[in-house]
């Protein structure tokens, strides 16, 4: 099946703009268990009526150096919406080959840091901040799947100023806040990002969040009480390119273990050089060999 995960991994890095996340995943050692790390990165263009299939490829490493993200997106450049891990800072370099990766801010993890003090100590500042974020989500869903062109003139007349407005709240109450305070923390994390997070505001493709990777994600979560860890970092391998099929199934609406069904039937006298013809997005549901 490796070749329908290469293919599914170049069909996601020819994209115009991706979605990165990562996260843990046990793995067993002498005794115990370690933490290795489950990446994915996902193409979905349906937000602004791209017609390119949806399609998530998952990676796996034995840690979370920067280096994996460097070798995985070796060949990609252009817009990443991604959370603040430092790790991705080698690809948003002016002078990477072979180009910058351009950093894309996640308005859900900077809504999320205000909403964890909103819920927890009732803070006025959080809870006005949310609202303010809630505004710019609430057109988001009214321009979502329209075309890039669309979103991005919607984005400039009617969210442009609430971001501004925004901005000048957070920097005014910062102001009067002690530098260890949970809320001052909150407004540092993203007037610190203000310029990536305001990316989505001049470009149509673009999505106020990540949680396209984050929801590719859950299968791994859910997987980590299942099976309970990987048995080996070749079994964490082996699991990622699992994923990238699972997944990328269930995106383009096919049953995942109809698809691989019939794909292991076929595979041992399908034509090597037409693949893509047993990718989800292009297979053509057929009655399933009994001998599968």
């Amino acid at each position: 099946l490796m070749p329908l995960v290469e293919a599914i991994k170049a069909h996601v890095l020819a994209a115009e703009r991706i979605h990165a996340d990562d996260t843990t995943v046990p793995v067993l050692a002498k005794g115990k268990t370690r933490t290795g790390r489950v990446w994915t990165y996902v193409r979905d263009d349906r937000p602004f009526a791209g017609h390119a299939p949806p399609a998530a490829v998952f990676f796996y490493s034995p840690d979370r150096s920067g280096t994996h993200p460097e070798a995985h997106l070796a060949t990609y450049a252009g817009p990443m919406q991604a959370d603040a891990y430092a790790g991705f800072n080698r690809l948003y370099e002016a002078s990477r080959k072979p180009g910058p990766v351009m950093e894309v801010g996640c308005w859900a993890h900077a809504r999320r840091k205000f909403f964890e003090i909103a819920r927890l100590k009732k803070a006025p500042i959080a809870i006005e901040a949310i609202a303010k974020i809630d505004a710019l989500f609430a057109i988001e869903r009214e321009i979502n799947g329209l075309p890039a062109h669309e979103r991005k003139a919607v984005r400039n007349e009617r969210s442009r100023p609430l971001v501004g407005e925004l901005h000048t709240f957070l920097h005014e109450r910062r102001a009067k806040l002690s530098g260890k305070s949970e809320t001052a923390k909150a407004i540092d994390y993203s007037l610190k990002r203000w310029q990536v997070f305001m990316r989505f505001i001049d470009d149509g493709r673009l999505c106020m969040t990540n949680n396209a990777a984050e929801r590719e994600l859950r299968a791994v979560a859910v997987g980590r009480k299942n099976w309970t860890f990987a048995g080996s970092d070749e079994g964490g391998r082996r699991a990622a390119a699992i994923y990238a099929l699972i997944q990328t199934a269930k995106l383009n609406n096919v049953d995942p273990q109809a698809w691989l069904a019939d794909v292991l039937a076929r595979l041992p006298d399908h034509p090597a050089n037409r693949i893509a013809d047993l990718l989800p997005w292009n297979w053509k549901h057929t009655a399933i060999p009994a001998a599968a």
